[in-house]
């Protein structure tokens, strides 16, 4: 049985918590920021924890995380 491959732009998007969790970063944050508001942004700048949806597919694509 061949290794399984990580998917290398998931693995730079994706960092495992201390728990277990997935932590990653939010969208709307690389252009057109003039019409964001500063709270809007501020928001955006903290990590979060995917949603546990899409956690079955992440370890799946993800399986030495």
């Amino acid at each position: 049985m061949p290794k399984m491959k990580t998917k290398k732009s998931a693995a730079k998007r994706f960092k495992a918590t201390a728990s277990g969790e997935l932590k990653r970063s939010k969208a709307y944050k690389s252009h057109i920021l003039t019409k964001k508001s500063a709270k809007r942004k501020r928001n955006l700048r903290k990590a979060t924890i995917t949603d546990a949806t899409n956690v079955k597919n992440m370890k799946k694509i993800l399986p030495y995380l």
